[in-house]
Order: structure tokens, then C-alpha cells, then sequence
């Protein structure tokens, strides 16, 4: 089944491995829109800054967005109205968890400030404890660029090194 979104163009623009049809001025969106990922852009001469990321299930409201709960927030946070603007990832087979699962990527990787309320601190699941001994760490060169890495975190079992030069991490087991 093929589907139609009303005055979106050809235009793409790609977040993270995905590819958004638009941006286009949010006041030109049309419904109908279905099982997808949306963008709320503001527009700074030549850049887009992403504001909010949500997925849509359904809907045929043409006023979806002007109602939508972080509308305020949306259009304080950008030149107005005006440069509001709208990327749409269409995902039609999708189930909810998946589209949500394009959400939270974009929101780590973005931050959008509109989403903050979202973005969920994740808690870690091992225990920091402080090394025995203060003799100097070994040291270790990265894999990738060949710099030093530091110790970043000292677990019960391993060590999790930080490259200094390109950040890359490696996980050693203590002796």
C-alpha cells in the first residue's frame, strides 16, 4: 500500500543513519501522517537545529502540531514561528517500540532541548570501588591511534580505559 504526505518535498536531510524527507516550514505540513519519526527543526540561515524528536501512531488533525504540549517550547527556543520546521521519517511497518527506539538514539545523540523532560539519565549497573594500591597504572596504547589511554573507572573486575586522543574505550580484567 503506498502511502501520500501532502507537501512534503524530495528534500532529505539525514539524522544519525536515517534518512528525514524535509525539512520543510512546519506551517506547510498537511495530514495525513502515520506510523513515523518527526523532527521539529529551527531553521539559522543555512543550519537546523533539532528542538524535539517525537513518533507519530496516526493522525488526520491538521492542528497536531500547534496543539501539541511542547509547542511553547518549541517556538521559544527558535526566531519565532516562522522558522519552525518539520523532518518526517516514515517507518509504515513499524511497531511503537521501534519508532521509539529511533527516538531515544536521536535524543542521546541530539539532546534536543524541547525533549529534555525525556531524556532519561541512565543509572549505571556496576559498582565504582577505589583502587587497593596507588602504584601507577599500566600503560596502555589505543588500538585505534596509537595514544595513551587513561583509566577512566576502576570496577570490581576490570578497569575501563579512555583513549586521551580519540576517546575510544577498552575494558581490561584487574589481576
Amino acid at each position: 500500500m503506498k502511502r501520500k504526505y501532502s507537501k512534503i518535498p524530495t528534500l532529505s536531510i539525514q539524522i544519525l543513519q536515517y534518512e528525514f524527507l524535509g525539512p520543510i516550514p512546519l506551517e506547510e505540513w498537511g495530514p495525513p501522517m502515520e506510523k513515523l519519526v518527526y523532527l521539529i527543526m529551527s531553521r539559522d540561515k543555512d543550519k537546523f537545529n533539532i528542538l524535539y524528536v517525537g513518533d507519530c501512531q496516526k493522525t488526520e488533525d491538521k492542528s497536531f502540531f500547534i496543539q501539541h504540549s511542547r509547542f511553547k517550547c518549541w517556538a521559544e527556543n527558535s526566531r519565532g514561528e516562522n522558522s519552525l520546521h518539520l523532518a518526517i521519517l516514515p517507518m509504515f511497518e513499524s511497531s511503537d517500540e521501534k519508532r521509539q527506539n529511533v527516538v531515544n538514539k536521536i535524543m542521546a545523540g541530539y539532546k534536543p532541548v524541547c525533549n529534555s523532560e525525556d531524556i532519561q539519565e541512565k543509572k549505571p549497573d556496576y559498582v565504582i570501588r577505589k583502587s587497593e594500591n596507588n602504584t601507577e597504572a599500566e600503560k596502555i596504547s589505543c588500538l585505534c591511534c596509537g595514544a595513551e589511554m587513561k583509566p577512566e573507572k576502576i570496577l570490581e573486575k576490570s578497569t575501563l580505559f579512555r583513549c586521551t586522543s580519540c576517546g575510544i574505550s577498552d575494558t581490561k580484567l584487574n589481576s
